[in-house]
């Protein structure tokens, strides 16, 4: 309940998103109108790309944002679009993830061939899609990648597509696969132009994926409407796994035409958690509030890996005050407690361990 000291700044909210299966805190706190008891108005915004979320973040169009974790930080460093401070108040999903091929290359690996082997069977680099520069997916593939004896940077050509344009340019011939969100995986699937290879659970379990995103001085102008609005989406986070039904009904909104504007059983199976893979994991909301908490030390991790790619040169000592500014947790802990979240016992550093057989922070 808001008190007059701490009510909303601003009662009216536009929020974006890009038509992803992961936007489903956003709708469904829209659709059940969470944010009313609050004291907040939602107004969902869908963008074409996640270029567009960034550029409309940043001239103040929209005021949060369901976004890529790497893309907070990539304007964080000013290398995924001018510079900015940002803000990630929460987390919204783990895991939800792929990587699919083309059939002729996904025949080869389920035959035997090794990922390496399959793309040398091209006779020229593949041509592989990720969904922004700095952005989660854009790190998922070129792990994978390095993972599976390939040089993300020498060995294909990567190349950015919003995440609904993916499958029509797997069908043209435009791409060999793609690292992005569902139900995008769903839909090549069903024209038959792709094949799902891999989750990214598989790489990272457990990943971080989407988080709420504003610029900093949006948080600091407003820091009782940021809480309440991470009030309002953890509680929507927290019904969407509470009850499989609740996923069912989420899978109908999402598929409205001016949400993702594709048929609920594209969407339902991978949402209700049927990844088909026996290691990956399905995509989580809440799971007791431990998906939510804005740890630091997932927020170094994308900054390693900038780094490891050559996509940043800063001094690696200013890493950790660098994600202690972006990730709100002061203020997480503040709107958890108040909706009766817990805060996790590894909220300071969560141990991670990757495909590879590293482990993070090492």
């Amino acid at each position: 309940m808001n008190t007059p000291a701490s009510a909303p700044e601003l009662p009216h909210l536009r929020l974006g998103f890009v038509a992803l299966t992961d936007a489903a805190p956003l709708v469904v706190a829209k659709t059940l109108e969470f944010g009313h008891r609050h004291g907040l108005t939602l107004e969902l915004c869908r963008q074409p790309s996640w270029a567009g979320i960034r550029d409309k973040l940043l001239c103040g169009e929209i005021d949060a944002a369901h976004a890529l974790y790497g893309l907070v930080y990539g304007v964080q460093l000013g290398i995924g679009g001018p510079h900015a401070d940002m803000a990630v108040p929460m987390v919204l999903n783990r895991n939800g993830q792929a990587i699919t091929l083309s059939p002729r290359l996904a025949d080869r690996i389920a035959s035997g061939d090794s990922v390496k082997e399959a793309f040398a069977s091209l006779n020229r680099p593949p041509v592989l899609a990720q969904t922004f520069p700095t952005g989660t997916h854009a790190m998922w593939l070129y792990y994978w990648l390095a993972a599976n004896g390939l040089d993300p940077l020498a060995d294909v050509k990567s190349i950015v597509l919003p995440p609904p344009d993916m499958a029509a340019a797997l069908a043209a011939g435009e791409l060999d696969g793609f690292c992005a969100g569902e139900p995008w995986h769903a839909v090549a699937e069903s024209l038959g132009v792709g094949r799902l290879v891999a989750y990214t659970s598989e790489i990272w379990p457990d990943h971080p994926e989407k988080v709420l995103a504003c610029r900093r001085d949006f948080v600091t102008r407003y820091p009782n409407t940021t809480r309440a609005l991470v009030r309002t989406l953890l509680e929507a986070c927290r019904w969407l796994d509470e009850d499989p039904r609740h996923r069912a009904s989420a899978a109908k909104w999402l598929a409205a035409a001016d949400v993702i504007g594709v048929a609920p059983d594209l969407i339902a199976p991978r949402l209700l958690g049927d990844t088909g893979h026996a290691h990956a994991r399905p995509i989580a909301f809440f799971e007791h509030g431990d998906v939510n908490y804005p740890r630091e030390s997932d927020g170094r991790w994308f900054i390693a890996q900038y780094r490891r790619w050559g996509l940043y040169s800063g001094d690696a000592r200013d890493d950790a005050t660098i994600a202690a500014a972006v990730n709100q947790t002061a203020l997480y802990r503040d709107a958890a407690m108040a909706v009766g979240v817990d805060i996790p016992a590894d909220a300071d550093v969560r141990v991670a361990r990757f495909c590879d057989g590293a482990v993070w922070p090492d």
